[in-house]
């Protein structure tokens, strides 16, 4: 069978007599790329809205949602430096030729989707900083493909490099901002405790699992899976496949923290500022608008904190379109063994996802309410494609003849992903059936 992105795989030369830190260090990157997708302009409104509505309950929710996803990604870990194929690869193996392609289909769907939200949220942005009209901010994410063909040609440790630039750069914009609004830190650490009202209040509940339920991406666990064999390891050898699988969750583990830290400040920032106040924030623009028209925007001169929003809401659209490619790179590859060029395979996939905000914008005109109401509809192509990933996950690194027995889950862990299985698709079908109801309803 084909290597994993072939050009990329086994391609970072890692020292084997350093010391633990210089490992770690040259581990450290696949994360980067996995937790993009846990900060994702999605997470952003979900996460503020529900501070805005409910002050810091929700806090605990986010806690619990970032501790599955650390669960499932450690899975693709193991499964990728175990078996040495990526998790499209492993459920192609696993099913037939027939299905396998359905899988295909319906992993496009979802890379396609999540394209069309990086494309929003990108036009978007351009929009806030320089007035730049949609037509032409949503023209303007196409080019992003020749950027990214730019960076890949740099090597993929150039690649991760831009990446956790960026990450960094929404990180320390929202600390900023969370420390300009200064909230109460007692509430703020009470968040994290359990309240029954997460599960006694339907207005709760609701907001609850839409932070749940737009957590796990699904196009990361085939990245994950994928990329995390980038490094050099003896591929043959058991102890060494032990160790960069311990340096690889680790890796994860970390980045992952850091998402669930913006994601966490995000909320943290929609209470401070907006809890108790009555504002509709459940779009980007009604968002800026707040904060920049908010009392603590006064405080550093005008608009500085909308500003840096839409500042960082381009970054993390950026951050998406570089996963979102190699993501449909992989599934391409693993699911149909088609290869093609990587700019025509990127070209494709954004000119697929903008075709649909063209439409939108000619039958409403500049509607930003209808351009981000789309946003709503990716996360149904998301929700649907979750089981069809995390499944397949479950199962492969269950089995010996696919892990080798020193690998496979240990029963505890297999209990629990199989648990957080369970309910992670129960909301999201109840999250796909309330999405349907307030459409019909409006």
């Amino acid at each position: 069978m084909n290597k994993s992105l072939e050009e990329i795989n086994n391609t970072v030369s890692i020292s084997e007599n350093g010391h633990f830190l210089k490992r770690l260090s040259m581990f450290m990157g696949p994360g980067l790329l996995v937790a993009v997708g846990y900060m994702d302009p999605g997470n952003w409104i979900t996460s503020m809205s529900g501070g805005a509505q409910y002050g810091y309950l929700l806090l605990f929710v986010i806690l619990i949602s970032s501790l599955s996803a650390m669960l499932l990604q450690a899975m693709c870990v193991r499964l990728g430096i175990a078996s040495g194929m990526d998790l499209a690869q492993v459920t192609r193996c696993m099913t037939t030729k027939r299905k396998s392609f359905i899988a295909w289909i319906i992993a496009e769907a979802a890379i396609m989707a999540t394209d069309i939200a990086e494309v929003i949220g990108s036009a978007i942005a351009l929009n806030l900083l320089f007035g730049i009209p949609l037509v032409m901010g949503v023209t303007i994410t196409v080019l992003d493909v020749f950027l990214l063909l730019l960076i890949m040609k740099l090597g993929f440790r150039k690649l991760e490099a831009v990446v956790g630039t960026l990450i960094f750069t929404i990180l320390f914009i929202f600390l900023f901002e969370v420390y300009v609004a200064s909230p109460n830190t007692v509430d703020v650490l009470n968040g994290f405790i359990p309240q029954s009202e997460i599960i006694t209040n339907s207005g709760i509940l609701y907001m609850a699992l839409g932070i749940v339920g737009a957590t796990i991406m699904p196009h990361n666990l085939y990245l994950h899976s994928s990329i995390v064999q980038s490094r050099q390891y003896n591929r043959n050898s058991i102890p060494e496949k032990k160790e960069a699988i311990r340096l690889a969750v680790i890796d994860s583990h970390i980045q992952l923290i850091i998402a669930f830290i913006v994601n966490c400040l995000l909320l943290i920032l929609g209470a401070a500022l907006f809890y108790g106040t009555n504002a509709s924030l459940g779009r980007f623009y009604e968002l800026y608008t707040a904060l920049r028209d908010s009392q603590f925007a006064g405080s550093i001169g005008g608009g500085t904190m909308a500003t840096l929003f839409a500042i960082a809401l381009l970054a993390s659209g950026q951050n998406s379109t570089i996963t979102g490619t190699l993501s449909g790179q992989i599934v391409m590859e693993g699911f149909i063994h088609l290869k093609i060029r990587p700019w025509i395979r990127r070209l494709i996939t954004r000119l697929v996802a903008v075709i649909p905000v063209f439409v939108c914008l000619y039958i409403y005109g500049s509607s930003t309410q209808k351009v981000e109401e789309m946003l709503i509809f990716t996360q149904v192509f998301l929700s649907v494609a979750l089981p069809l990933s995390i499944i397949p996950l479950i199962l492969a690194t269950n089995d010996e003849q696919i892990m080798g027995k020193d690998f496979i889950n240990t029963r505890r862990t297999h209990i629990i992903a199989w648990i957080t299985t369970v309910v992670l698709c129960i909301l999201n079908i109840y999250l796909i059936v309330q999405t349907f109801i307030e459409l019909f309803e409006v």
